[in-house]
């Protein structure tokens, strides 16, 4: 539980940063490849659930804004500012994570997606490791017959930030690739089924990473 001093500092880090976050990534050039995946999902009566690596979260922040996507956040300090960025991007949020509130994080994700609500998760989130996909998506995905749509972002400039998932950061005025990938659906429930539907998202993540280096060198 967040004391009243906490939650008053998460409130001024989102109010200083949303605007930051907003005015930078309105400086971007962007490639996209996969739109199109986008609009088939919602054009069958199903919702997206985005599934991307958790150190490209910074740009998908600009290009899925004011969807209404429910992400999951943790609910420590951390979780409590990214949360109200978030919100100030117009997307939904649901409090838990692998280690605290998960199940109670996913039952409210399935029931925004039965509510007409797409759904996000960095799949390699909270703590890592990098690159290597947790199973709630795939559950997610199996319990509601939503598909996941992964898929993956690259910018030509960008800091890297010092932490476990090397979360990058374009520069201003840089170009950057967002790739969506086809949907993918999850049928088989048994745990041999989930466990190769995540390694399936891993390998299309991956392909998907290479799609994006490839059409910033302008393949």
């Amino acid at each position: 539980m967040l004391s009243s001093s906490q939650r008053m500092k998460a409130a001024a880090i989102a109010t200083a940063a949303s605007p930051l976050i907003a005015g930078l990534c309105a400086t971007f050039r962007w490639k996209i490849d996969g739109a199109q995946h986008w609009d088939d999902v919602i054009a069958s009566g199903r919702q997206p659930i985005l599934a991307l690596w958790h150190g490209r979260i910074f740009a998908g922040l600009h290009y899925f804004r004011r969807r209404g996507v429910v992400v999951i956040t943790s609910q420590n300090f951390d979780g409590e500012w990214i949360a109200r960025i978030l919100h100030s991007f117009g997307f939904g949020t649901a409090r838990g994570s692998t280690s605290r509130g998960a199940t109670r994080a996913l039952v409210q994700l399935r029931r925004d997606l039965n509510d007409g609500r797409p759904a996000a998760f960095t799949v390699d989130g909270p703590r890592g490791p990098a690159r290597v996909a947790q199973p709630g998506a795939v559950w997610l995905a199996g319990a509601t017959g939503h598909p996941i749509l992964p898929f993956h972002i690259e910018a030509d400039r960008y800091w890297t930030a010092r932490s476990w998932d090397r979360t990058q950061i374009p520069k201003p005025f840089s170009t950057v690739a967002l790739v969506i990938g086809e949907p993918l659906r999850v049928q088989d429930t048994e745990p041999a089924g989930l466990e190769a539907a995540r390694v399936r998202l891993e390998t299309e993540l991956a392909r998907l990473e290479q799609r994006a280096l490839s059409m910033l060198d302008g393949r």
